[in-house]
């Protein structure tokens, strides 16, 4: 059974930093896109970061670029969402997702993500 588990969510104050896990058993990294979501509350989910973990190519959606790095352990099964310069608006749930293969241009569309963590919350205040 595919299973992803969040953790290192937590309060920072606006320009700090965190860092999100997400492991994962039942499977073991190979050619599967990993990915991060957040929802903030009465917003849709968007996408944050993907990366592809047979290649190591990483994606960003534009509000995070050149603050948040995605990364993979592969002999911990395990990855990583560094995120600095945190601001107000980072403020959401954040979740992992994986999926089969490599998504390229739809790497950052939760459509194409089959498991799904529950989530960790992150709270930036100024």
């Amino acid at each position: 059974q595919i299973q992803l588990m969040e953790s290192g969510g937590g309060s920072v104050q606006a320009g700090g930093s965190l860092r999100l896990s997400c492991a994962a058993s039942g499977f073991t990294f190979s050619s599967n896109s990993l990915g991060w979501f957040r929802q903030a509350p009465g917003k849709e989910r968007e996408a944050v970061a993907s990366i592809y973990t047979a290649g190591g190519d990483t994606y960003y959606t534009d509000s995070v670029k050149g603050r948040f790095t995605i990364s993979q352990d592969n002999a911990e099964n395990t990855v990583y969402l560094q995120m600095n310069s945190l601001k107000l608006e980072d403020t959401a749930m954040y979740f992992c997702a994986a999926s089969n293969g490599r998504l390229q241009r739809f790497a950052l569309d939760a459509a194409y993500y089959r498991w799904w963590g529950q989530g960790t919350q992150v709270t930036v205040s100024s």
